[in-house]
């Protein structure tokens, strides 16, 4: 039996290794990518330019944004900073406890676009902590301007939700499964004769 427990810790431990992985290459991916389209963008076009991409389904349009999402609460910029510096500093102290490949995707597109948006905010004008975001993907339709790491935060949430409706817990196991570990760690086993 103890063989047994010390072989699940090691297969736990490398799981955990290899989500950790996967969380840290997904993150560092959407913030290399989110950091270099804004840094084409600010050095290609002037604030307020627009260039259509596709017609007029897509075009990149440069704007500074001060304010959260739809340029909400523009004159709070150091408290999305705070915020944002928050939110990073508990996903990388969290991390450990996750050990599914999904939740490990999810809080990567969130820490990416988190440190993305934040990179902005620290070190773009006016100043720091107050740095405008910048912001330049428009499509057809919808009432924002947003960037690369605003979709990789809202495709985390989207994860969040499929996940969750799926019942798949940070442990990568599903609510019965972990039910049925559970009542089979409870259960005696009666080894001894009569």
């Amino acid at each position: 039996m103890p063989a047994t427990d010390s072989a699940t810790k090691a297969s736990t431990r490398a799981l955990s290794s290899r989500v950790l992985a996967v969380l840290a290459i997904v993150a560092l991916g959407v913030y290399a990518l989110d950091q270099g389209a804004k840094y084409l963008i600010v050095s290609s076009l002037a604030p307020d330019q627009q260039v259509s991409v596709i017609g007029q389904v897509l075009t990149f349009h440069f704007v500074k944004n001060s304010g959260a999402a739809f340029s909400l609460g523009s004159g709070m910029t150091w408290i999305f900073s705070i915020v944002a510096t928050a939110v990073a500093v508990f996903i990388v102290i969290y991390a450990r406890r996750i050990h599914s490949f999904g939740w490990g995707i999810l809080f990567g597109m969130l820490l990416g676009g988190t440190l993305g948006n934040l990179t902005d905010r620290l070190f773009r004008e006016p100043s720091f902590g107050q740095g405008h975001v910048v912001d330049f993907i428009q499509v057809i339709g919808f009432p924002a301007i947003f960037n690369i790491a605003d979709s990789a935060i809202v495709c985390a949430m989207g994860l969040f939700i499929i996940l969750t409706i799926r019942g798949v817990g940070l442990d990568g196991l599903r609510a019965q499964q972990r039910a049925a570990l559970e009542s089979s760690a409870s259960s005696p086993n009666d080894t001894t004769a009569p």
